[in-house]
């Protein structure tokens, strides 16, 4: 109605409705019935009720991030403060499918494993889903020994020896025959022609 979105009851999805529209409101009819209102949308807006929603959906569709943070929590404390940490970036509606991942190991799993798995996860800052499913399929989320870590570490490149910062005393006598260098390098360079 008037290039804005509005949401209906998902039994009349497909359905032909009658929509009318004045300055405040949106009426959609079915079969001359009335079955929504809407507050009126300017151009490009979206009105949608949550009752409107297929069960289950309307926590993604809707971006409800506490509610996706306590679903999280129901499952464990570790499993709560992994969510939240996911979820804790500038855009955190794109770390949503991580936290439904994780959502659906405590399901595959049981809460009690993958509470197990995040709080060890967690110790050395390992958020990564894919990481918590590996550690349950091999059983490791109990174990007492630390993580390994990610590959290899690698020397870095083009490091000087720490010979190269050793600070060397410098003793008077050597200091003047440094200067005496100086002074005679000076001479030759400003007798030296250009």
């Amino acid at each position: 109605m008037a290039k804005a979105l509005y949401s209906v009851p998902g039994n009349l999805i497909g359905r032909h409705l009658d929509a009318r529209a004045d300055k405040d409101l949106v009426k959609l009819f079915f079969r001359g019935q009335l079955v929504k209102v809407h507050p009126r949308q300017a151009p490009g807006g979206r009105s949608t009720d949550p009752d409107d929603l297929p069960k289950g959906t309307e926590v993604y569709a809707l971006r409800d991030l506490e509610r996706l943070k306590n679903m999280a929590a129901a499952h464990g404390p570790a499993v709560g403060a992994y969510a939240a940490v996911l979820l804790d970036t500038p855009l955190p509606w794109t770390k949503m499918r991580q936290v439904y991942a994780l959502l659906a190991l405590a399901k595959k799993w049981g809460s009690e494993r993958v509470n197990a798995a995040c709080a060890r996860a967690a110790e050395v800052e390992a958020y990564n889903v894919g990481l918590i499913g590996r550690m349950l399929e091999r059983g490791t989320e109990e174990r007492a020994e630390p993580l390994p870590l990610q590959g290899r570490l690698v020397p870095a490149r083009f490091v000087r020896p720490a010979a190269d910062f050793r600070i060397v005393p410098v003793r008077r006598d050597d200091s003047e025959s440094l200067a005496e260098r100086d002074r005679a390098a000076e001479a030759t360079t400003a007798g030296a022609p250009s």
